[in-house]
């Protein structure tokens, strides 16, 4: 064992995340103003845990001055979280913004600022106005991509001067590929078609809503924030190393390099002719994305994804998904979440961190969430009441050493934003795994009490030093 030492440096971020329809709630919430999550919930509610959604959240629409209170007292520099673009307007199609959500947002920040944090704000964070699913298929129409940019233009003339950090999207690969590529969540269709549309058109979104930034001259900067899954072959094999390359292109690359080098690989587009995968794309909207590149990135990272060459020929009765050319692979002995079933291995943040160097033109980036989902946290808790989460803190340390051990090779990192700052809702799991610094008491009217982690994350704060025990030793 050995006990290592590593300063943390002063322009270092150190913050947590969340988003607007996890914590908000529905409180004040106008008729029509539903996101396409709001619907998953109402037709589909048996699925949520507890049936536990976004109906109440943690109320933070209420509560936000109580939140950024405890905020400062775990000891964040900064704080992401989304606006809603469902509840920003009250007509999608003419931009009428909605002033009293509106004007909730304006104290919030002046909030946040107040007390020292400095907000970073996403545009979407899967809260896609469920009118524009219904009428328009969402973002398989260009349609919703002009709606965006009037959403993010509103935004940006109301905020721009409060805000220095802005991100289009949050995981955008994530809605179409659940709802469209697997067909686990509602309206569970499977279409390979409109899952690569969606793609497409969150870049166009995206590239549009960077010139339009940068056209108006606004200060700060203009990223996304991905999920790529760190990807690693079962072994050395062609047929495995393949099966590697393959998975990421379609789930990391596919966002990555038009958002960092400004065109898709050449590879993804031979394969999405090869098989016949019909998205509608014009050499203008390529030539936008390739002229409107990110200033930054956040990288969501949690556990690596391993897989392996497919054992059994494809169903030639499916539609084509990328799992034509892999097969999950489970690694014998792999250290576990078991509350979450996601394997814990900290090294995909180094991993990814030199990737970026070499491969991404080492862009600016930061890990935007890192986190433990565990279940049933009461059952830690001390006889003052207060959860000992040591699996937490030994999750965060080790993961925020990878970080600053790739910043020290080199790594254009710029910080570490835990997921999340308090427990709060996730996409059917609801409140089964507790993330938070800050428990939420579902049975005591959502009464928020700090954790051991929210003392131990303010302590890294105040003394920028990560102390933390290598289990190195031949045993």
């Amino acid at each position: 064992m050995s006990n290592v030492k590593i300063t943390i440096p002063k322009d270092f971020i150190l913050g947590a995340a969340a988003s607007a329809w996890q914590t908000e709630g529905w409180s004040g919430k106008k008729e029509g103003q539903d996101s396409w999550l709001d619907a998953w919930y109402k037709n589909d509610r048996h699925v949520w845990h507890e049936g536990y959604g976004p109906a109440v959240a943690t109320d933070f629409i209420n509560r936000y001055r109580e939140d950024v209170a405890l905020m400062k007292q775990a000891g964040l520099t900064h704080y992401r979280t989304s606006i809603n673009w469902s509840r920003f307007f009250t007509d999608y199609e003419n931009g009428v913004v909605d002033e009293e959500y509106a004007q909730y947002y304006d104290n919030l920040i002046d909030e946040m600022r107040r007390s020292g944090i400095e907000p970073m704000i996403c545009l979407e964070h899967y809260e896609l106005p469920a009118t524009l699913f219904e009428t328009y298929g969402g973002w398989a129409s260009k349609k919703v991509v002009d709606l965006y940019l009037l959403y993010a233009e509103k935004v940006f003339a109301r905020y721009a001067h409060k805000v220095n950090r802005w991100f289009t999207f949050n995981e955008p690969i994530v809605v179409q590929t659940r709802v469209y590529l697997d067909a686990l969540r509602w309206p569970y269709e499977q279409n390979t078609h409109k899952w690569m549309q969606w793609n497409h058109h969150k870049n166009l979104a995206t590239a549009k809503v960077v010139k339009h930034f940068r056209e108006k001259g606004y200060s700060g900067t203009i990223g996304c924030i991905l999920n790529p899954e760190v990807t690693y072959a079962r072994s050395s094999a062609a047929h495995d190393q393949q099966a590697a390359q393959i998975y990421d292109l379609f789930y990391n690359r596919v966002f990555l390099d038009p958002l960092v080098h400004g065109e898709y690989p050449q590879q993804l587009m031979e394969l999405l002719e090869k098989h016949n995968v019909q998205w509608d794309y014009t050499e203008q909207e390529l030539a936008i994305i390739r002229e409107n590149t990110v200033d930054e990135l956040g990288i969501n990272l949690y556990y690596p994804h391993r897989v392996k060459a497919p054992s059994r020929a494809w169903n030639p009765e499916t539609p084509f998904h990328p799992a034509y050319y892999y097969e999950p692979f489970e690694l014998p002995g792999r250290r576990m979440n078991k509350s979450r079933g996601w394997e814990i291995y900290p090294r995909i943040v180094y991993d990814m961190a030199m990737r970026i160097k070499t491969e991404y033109r080492n862009i600016p980036w930061f890990v935007a969430e890192s986190g433990m989902g565990t279940e049933n946290e009461a059952q830690f808790r001390n006889a003052d009441g207060v959860i000992e989460d040591d699996y937490r803190i030994a999750f965060i340390s080790e993961h925020l050493y990878q970080t600053l051990r790739a910043r020290e090779d080199g790594a254009n990192c710029q910080g570490y934003m835990l997921w999340a700052f308090t427990d709060n809702v996730s996409p059917m799991n609801a409140f089964k795994n507790r993330y938070g610094l800050i428990e939420i008491n579902l049975q005591n009217n959502r009464e928020r009490r700090a954790k051991k982690s929210a003392h131990w994350y303010r302590t890294l704060g105040e003394t920028r030093t990560l102390q933390i025990t290598i289990d190195d030793e031949w045993k």
